[in-house]
């Protein structure tokens, strides 16, 4: 077990996403329905937070809701909704008290009126916070967002406002939802699931990627320790070799 020392504070991530996986597992283990884990996912996100912004992380984005998650049934989504809209009002003093500013990434119009409002309400009253900017993906997909980011890259060079010999990577960046966030440095994934699950597959091209066996509503400080632990143990190279980097 690492302990908070081990923690070497000139090397922290700058950059933290979480994929909060294992809420319905969670619950079932305990004989309750779904609603129940995400319920207590909630507590999860609020101990996350504070711990991230306690770490001076500065920036922290949790897959909240995916473009695929409206598939679901019906009643788990409207719970979700309801979820989200009075966690929001909850922990908007939570927010002040951090210094913490919202943000959100995804198609935000997909979202139910009072969802949204509640949402962009909360980011008004943050906006000058600087702190750690919490990000929010809700009704997000990444292949959505390049799907998006291309097609207005190409209107821009069908109108001549840009040629092709223009686009690159910054091109690219600023036409992303995350067009003012920096690259993912860790990538979290709770639950023993080792996937993706088409969450910022631009920004996570560099990402050191750690993968947990604890579901989501048991995710704790010690967990987020440990990662970041891990993340300080490996050498990121970004295509160099070891002898390049020392």
């Amino acid at each position: 077990m690492n302990d908070l020392a081990d923690i070497d504070q000139e090397r922290m991530p700058r950059h933290i996403a979480i994929i909060m996986d294992g809420n319905g597992r969670w619950a079932k283990q305990r004989g309750k329905l779904r609603v129940f884990g995400h319920q207590n996912g909630v507590d999860a996100v609020r101990r996350t937070v504070e711990n991230c912004a306690k770490h001076k992380i500065d920036y922290l984005t949790l897959y909240a809701f995916s473009t695929e998650n409206w598939n679901r049934p019906k009643l788990e989504i409207q719970t979700l909704m309801k979820i989200l809209v009075t966690s929001l009002r909850k922990e908007l003093k939570t927010f002040t008290e951090n210094n913490i500013k919202l943000n959100a990434i995804g198609n935000i119009n997909a979202l139910p009126r009072k969802a949204a409002e509640e949402l962009m309400e909360v980011m008004q009253k943050t906006q000058n916070n600087t702190g750690m900017t919490l990000t929010l993906a809700l009704s997000y997909g990444s292949r959505e967002e390049l799907r998006t980011a291309i097609q207005a890259i190409s209107t821009k060079v069908k109108n001549n406002i840009i040629s092709t010999e223009d686009i690159d990577d910054t091109i690219i960046n600023t036409h992303l939802y995350t067009h003012d966030l920096p690259d993912v440095d860790l990538l979290i994934r709770t639950s023993g699931e080792h996937r993706i699950s088409n969450f910022l597959l631009w920004q996570i091209a560099y990402a050191e990627l750690y993968f947990i066996d604890v579901f989501w509503p048991d995710f704790s400080e010690q967990h987020l320790v440990e990662a970041i632990i891990n993340y300080q143990n490996r050498e990121r190279r970004f295509g160099k070799t070891s002898e390049q980097l020392s």
